[in-house]
């Protein structure tokens, strides 16, 4: 969609707009220094780019957190020489996963479920997301599904930790002038 003369967006939109396309750059930063930190095995991550995910969700809507998930992961496997790789496709299918159930839940409860319990969720999602896909598109033996509890034992150490980021970060942006000014023009009406 084009701005025009016409019709000029607004200070909120425009900011949201401003803000989205930072979390989105920072996201896809954080995916590539990720991706190039020593890993224990070459699947595991820390998930540090869902952070941002995370805010977005908090901050705006379920419509933005898909947007920069999907960006991320595009833009951060093209980066990294990886686009329609298996990488790629695990990465996808765990993404999507993990945002379709944090976007669910954070629609679902939003006062019951904050950032660490949005985050877990999302992390068991992710791991879920690829542990399926892995199954169904590279290891077709059912003792794949040995490695599950692991992976959630360590969805649930990353998704904590990403949750008590993400609820730090929100802490700080929700006190910067910007989103003051948009929760206090939003009391108003």
């Amino acid at each position: 969609m084009t701005s025009s003369v016409a019709d000029p967006p607004t200070l909120p939109q425009a900011r949201r707009k401003v803000f989205l396309a930072l979390f989105t750059a920072l996201a896809i930063a954080l995916h590539t220094f990720e991706f190039l930190l020593p890993s224990p095995t070459p699947w595991f991550r820390l998930g540090m780019a869902n952070i941002l995910t995370l805010v977005a969700l908090f901050l705006f809507d379920g419509r933005a957190a898909w947007t920069l998930a999907l960006t991320r992961i595009g833009v951060g496997s093209l980066v990294l020489g990886q686009l329609l790789s298996p990488g790629f496709f695990l990465s996808l299918a765990g993404g999507v996963t993990a945002t379709a159930l944090m976007t669910l839940f954070h629609r679902l409860f939003p006062r019951r479920l904050g950032p660490i319990g949005i985050s877990t969720l999302g992390a068991f999602g992710h791991a879920l997301g690829q542990m399926t896909l892995a199954w169904w598109l590279l290891v077709r033996h059912p003792g794949i599904w040995n490695l599950f509890p692991y992976l959630l034992l360590a969805a649930l150490l990353t998704g904590v930790l990403n949750g008590l980021a993400a609820d730090l970060l929100l802490g700080m942006l929700r006190r910067h002038r910007a989103f003051a000014e948009e929760r206090a023009g939003a009391e108003l009406n």
